[in-house]
């Protein structure tokens, strides 16, 4: 997993934040599982549409107004596994 420092300064972690970095990776079961770097909140979802607009309610939800960040940022990591 990536180390949240890599992507998340401290300065991103003030009050007024600018960004907010969700990790995202391919659902076992199919779909998507997204987690935010340095916040706790998590969702999931069917296909990128559901995923684009349950990570912008997450964050909605999870801040206050004059708190929440102007940009949510998607990092996809993909696992392939090949073999031998």
């Amino acid at each position: 997993m990536i180390n949240d420092t890599l992507l998340v300064s401290a300065a991103d972690k003030g009050a007024n934040m600018n960004k907010i970095f969700f990790i995202v990776e391919d659902a076992p079961e199919g779909g998507y599982t997204a987690k935010a770097l340095g916040e706790s909140i998590y969702t999931d979802a069917d296909n990128l549409e559901e995923l684009h607009a349950n990570v912008q309610d997450a964050a909605r939800c999870h801040f206050d107004e004059d708190k929440k960040p102007k940009m949510i940022r998607l990092h996809f990591v993909h696992e392939e596994v090949i073999a031998v």
